[in-house]
């Protein structure tokens, strides 16, 4: 994302953390040290990984006596030094490698206990035997190579270029999968924009001696523009971006033959407008697993094809849910069982774990609750436990814990109440457990798995902001709009808070699907603008409201074919809370949310009873859900055809006559998730009705704005939130009129 001492970091913590009263000596934080002071971050470990093969030892990189190393270490004892980056050059070069002057130690990718590879900037792969201390060449690959992809055994690549997809291995560089002419027929990339936990559009077989591959085809799919203006003149610069309602891209799975060169497509029929979700290989390369979902995205069947022709074999499973169902994980097989695998599922309306075998029929359900499995670790060597991640004691937490694969209750491993990482070793009896909590910025030790008691701490990072003022944040849960559920909030009140004194307050809002801002980890999931803005005096709000992530479907689904609408009601909840709170004042309230927190952000300054807010500021929002992605809008909207009193509902076209106090709409002109035509239909909306608002723009940007640009961005939010929400702040101006 050093070990030092925990007894010395700890007192400093909690001087900024409690809100005691600030010294002479601690300084304020900088828009700069928010966004751009990498020394504010907590530490970490570079390259910490396992090495697969060996008696679960791990290795790491590190600045030892000045110089730049790969070490490497077990359960107990010191680190060992395996080569240092001086040793590695020398290495590769003698193999053939350009000489690089390298900042940081290469990144390494083991291929057993006693050797690794390394990818150079020059696109040649190179092996590196420790036992050796020599490098050796693999093979290279082209210029202009994206989505590059080592197979299992890293004796081959998968790369895309433009359209099409190739692949590299020792004596057979550079060959083409595919010799798509048409740049709208998109080959061995993320397919379906993404949703469904797609991360990439290659999936090599085990022993890498197939490819699977995503082929979309755009053809039908209108082209979007986006105009760059870094050539003279500006150039447009369409994409491919499928509206809800509007025809969607056609997608199949291609399955490349490494020693044939021969590709078959897997037979997955009609209607060609499904998603084709989790690909997997089965252990002995004959089988390619596929969760189909229809469009409506409520009947997804998990099916087996043949590898060899392309062939259906069968239907292993159907889920259906009245919502949506939402795959977003492939099958994971038990080791040394071929025929069985752990399926995750939402059925029960949280994601839990389920053992299969490969004819369908579910053994056990291996975890139940009104809790969510958050992550699979993976299996212990002899393949009787099954490790995972969950929030089973708190939406805000994350603990470690094992299941047997022969049933029974699941076994707590992590102790510290807050949020732990982990990585499974190569036997199952260790853990990488990787920790942070309200009070500790992070921890990395060796955990056991049989008893969870650590066997070697790697790292206890300082606090990184000790020497600042920072303000106290508590964590806590109020209800929601429906009166029986709890909505989890963060609370940053000012350092020298003075419970005499009347704050402003800030509200930074999401509340879209598949995002939780509040959580037992360092600075309550928030950020240093969050402090930064609670040493201006701010008191600085968050609240997660029914329809975010990790807390299950009956709450995500609460807002199913009316977004904004429970989230609002939940997020005013929040403002009566503020409110209720004898140091806020209640009428100098601001929010600010980004993407789809600029949804909000706008829904709740038009659609909110007004006087609620005295100021917004909204980042990249979505306005009309007609102009939103295909995939997202119509899981949680259905399309505009089936509700359209829903999108007439959440469109924000139809509510800027009700903006009465000021309001910043962002948005970088290059935006290539939520496009331009958003905000710009909004403006112009606007200036029909005679309504004023504040407009800026982030040429060259797309949905993020990062680098250094983003102090830039952050210097004018918090501007415009000083401008109305501090006590010299004007008064607001009258309806019609509103604004600069």
């Amino acid at each position: 994302m050093h070990s030092f001492s925990r007894r010395a970091a700890l007192p400093l913590l909690l001087l900024g953390l409690l809100g005691l009263p600030a010294t002479a000596q601690q300084k304020l934080l900088t828009m700069e040290d928010a966004y751009l002071n990498r020394s504010l971050q907590p530490a970490s470990l570079k390259q910490l990984t396992w090495i697969p093969g060996s008696k679960d030892e791990f290795s790491l990189a590190r600045t030892e006596n000045g110089q730049d190393e790969l070490a490497r270490g077990g359960a107990t004892g010191p680190l060992r030094p395996v080569v240092t980056l001086a040793q590695l050059s020398q290495a590769l070069q003698a193999a053939g490698a350009p000489a690089v002057k390298a900042s940081a130690f290469p990144t390494v990718q083991w291929t057993g206990p006693d050797a690794f590879v390394v990818t150079m900037p020059s696109r040649e792969v190179f092996r590196y035997s420790v036992a050796e201390g020599k490098a050796s060449r693999l093979f290279g690959f082209a210029a202009g190579a994206e989505n590059v992809e080592l197979d299992p055994s890293k004796t081959r690549v998968a790369y895309t270029r433009d359209q099409n997809l190739f692949i590299s291995l020792a004596g057979k560089e550079n060959v083409a999968v595919t010799s798509e002419a048409n740049p709208a027929i998109v080959n061995g990339q993320a397919a379906h924009r993404s949703e469904f936990g797609i991360t990439k559009g290659t999936f090599w077989s085990p022993k890498g001696s197939k490819l699977a591959y995503y082929r979309m085809d755009q053809t039908m799919v209108s082209d979007y523009p986006l105009v760059s203006i870094a050539p003279f003149p500006a150039q447009a610069t369409p994409i491919k971006y499928p509206m809800a309602g509007d025809k969607s891209h056609e997608v199949t799975v291609g399955v490349y033959d490494v020693a044939s060169g021969k590709t078959v497509f897997l037979q997955t029929g009609e209607p060609k407008e499904q998603y084709l979700t989790n690909i997997s290989w089965s252990p002995d390369e004959q089988s390619v697993y596929v969760a189909v979902l229809n469009r409506d995205q409520n009947h997804m069947w998990l099916r087996q094809y043949d590898a060899a022709t392309g062939a259906l074999v069968k239907t292993l499973f159907e889920e259906t849910d009245q919502e949506y169902v939402e795959p977003q994980h492939p099958l994971q097989f038990v080791p040394g069982r071929p025929d069985q695998f752990v399926w995750q599922s939402q059925r029960s309306g949280y994601n839990h774990l389920y053992l299969y075998n490969t004819s369908g029929k579910l053994l056990k359900q291996l975890t139940s609750g009104p809790w969510l499995v958050t992550d699979v670790l993976g299996f212990d060597a002899k393949a009787k436990n099954l490790y995972f991640a969950s929030n089973q004691d708190s939406p805000l937490q994350r603990q470690l814990y094992s299941v047997s694969l022969g049933g029974g209750k699941a076994r707590k491993i992590s102790q510290n109440a807050g949020t732990h990482t982990g990585t499974l070793s190569p036997s199952g009896e260790l853990l990488l457990d990787v920790f942070s909590s309200q009070t500790t910025p992070r921890t990395i030790s060796l955990v056991a798995t049989k008893d969870g008691k650590p066997r070697q701490q790697l790292l206890n990072a300082p606090n990184p902001v000790a020497g600042y003022a920072l303000g106290q944040m508590k964590l806590f849960p109020i209800k929601a709009a429906d009166g029986q559920t709890d909505l989890y909030c963060r609370l940053i009140t000012p350092p020298n808070f003075d419970a005499s004194k009347k704050y402003p307050a800030v509200i930074y809002v999401y509340g879209g699907p598949h995002v939780q801002l509040v959580t037992d980890s360092w600075l309550g999931g928030g950020n240093l603008w969050m402090q930064h803005m609670a040493e201006k005096g701010y008191v600085v709000f968050t609240v997660d409201s029914r329809g975010s992530g990790n807390r299950g479907l009956p709450f995500e689904q609460a807002t199913f074919r009316q977004l904004g609408t429970q989230e609002m009601a939940d997020q005013l909840k929040g403002v009566d809370y503020l409110k209720s709170l004898p140091y806020v004042d209640g009428q100098r309230i601001g929010v600010h949310g980004w993407s789809y927190g600029g949804f909000m952000t706008t829904t709740l300054l038009t659609r909110a009873p007004q006087g609620t807010f005295k100021v917004g500021v909204a980042g990249g929002p979505v306005i009309d859900w007609r102009l939103y992605e295909v995939m997202y809008t119509e899981r949680y909207m259905d399309t505009p055809q089936q509700n359209p009193e829903g999108y007439q509902q959440a469109n924000l076209l139809g509510h800027v006559q009700n903006l009465k106090a000021p309001l910043l709409m962002i948005h970088g002109t290059v935006d290539d998730v939520v496009v331009w035509q958003h905000s710009l239909s909004y403006l112009k909306n606007a200036v029909d009705q005679g309504v004023q608002l504040d407009y800026f723009v982030y040429p060259g940007h797309p949905h993020n704005v990062g680098g250094k640009d983003r102090v830039h961005l952050y210097t004018k939010i918090t501007n415009y939130l000083d401008l109305y929400l501090k006590p010299e702040a004007p008064a607001p101006a009258a309806a019609g009129s509103n604004g600069q």
